[in-house]
């Protein structure tokens, strides 16, 4: 069993053959239950849905009903082969959402869940009723420069059986990765350092998030950069970026925000990958803020 927020039960959902691990929130909001729920995407590497959503899926579930799922090839979803691309999760966020009985959604995403989160607006505008970004990957034409897209290409295209022991030996220093992460490592809660740990040291740690990458990362370019179409998001829109980011650059955000013509972005000082750890209560606020908004128009 994964790493279970507070607010949330477990409970697995069988699929082809394979089992999905889903969290639900278990409070009754205080505000009527015809509200679309929110439907949260983790992010990648050794990510789940436990670690991502673990400081705020209970109070996010105050307001409304909150669903949550590792995706195949993370956490505890098993049986069930890693996706590959964004456009790939995002097909089966669909799928799962409506085997959850979810017709429409607020969708929140975190880097590599914020990618997929876009890709379900593009492709299915009519499942969501909002979007929450969070340091949102899909958003760069190039990965830093030129030289670094083009080694990043050529270490993803290794094969599994050299490229899964080199994780496995880079994953004894995770500890170390997991600090860079963020601009304070401090403040991120002992139970969400140790379930990364454990993830990391998995036989097929990564596999799910090295697919994503294989399916992203182009000799040249990025193919999974959606600047040049995101301005036909019409969704309303928040992107929650931390100025400090050393993972995903904030001028992507900066620029899907202003080609899409509903978007908002927050920008958050002192604050680095993990935004919604790391500046939780501001990550809250404006969250209700934005919901709220959206429930009286």
């Amino acid at each position: 069993m994964g790493l279970v927020p507070a607010g949330s039960a477990e409970r697995f959902v069988e699929v082809d053959g394979g089992r999905v691990r889903v969290l639900e929130s278990t409070a009754t909001p205080t505000t009527v239950w015809g509200r679309s729920p929110l439907l949260l995407i983790h992010g990648g590497g050794f990510d789940n849905a436990g670690i991502s959503w673990f400081e705020v899926f209970g109070a996010l579930g105050a307001d409304r009903p909150v669903v949550a799922f590792d995706l195949p090839g993370f956490g505890a979803t098993e049986g069930l082969a890693p996706l590959g691309g964004a456009t790939e999760m995002a097909e089966f966020v669909v799928r799962i959402g409506r085997r959850l009985d979810v017709s429409r959604a607020v969708l929140m995403g975190v880097s590599m869940g914020g990618d997929v989160a876009l890709n379900v607006a593009l492709r299915h505008p009519s499942f969501v009723e909002a979007l929450v970004l969070i340091a949102p990957g899909g958003l760069v034409p190039v990965f830093r420069n030129r030289f670094v897209q083009l080694s990043a290409w050529l270490a993803a295209q290794l094969p599994d059986r050299v490229m899964l022991p080199l994780a496995r030996l880079a994953n004894t220093r995770v500890e170390s990765a997991l600090e860079a992460m963020v601009h304070d490592s401090s403040g991120l809660p002992p139970q969400v350092v140790a379930e990364f740990v454990r993830e990391a040291r998995r036989p097929d740690a990564g596999l799910g998030y090295l697919r994503y990458n294989q399916a992203s990362l182009g000799p040249w370019s990025m193919r999974n950069n959606l600047l040049p179409v995101v301005h036909r998001i019409a969704t309303p829109t928040l992107f929650f970026h931390g100025q400090d980011d050393p993972l995903v650059d904030l001028r992507g955000s900066q620029r899907a925000s202003a080609r899409m013509p509903a978007a908002h972005l927050v920008q958050v000082p002192e604050c680095g990958h993990w935004a919604q750890f790391e500046a939780r209560d501001r990550f809250l606020a404006e969250v209700r803020g934005f919901l709220d908004h959206r429930a009286r128009r």
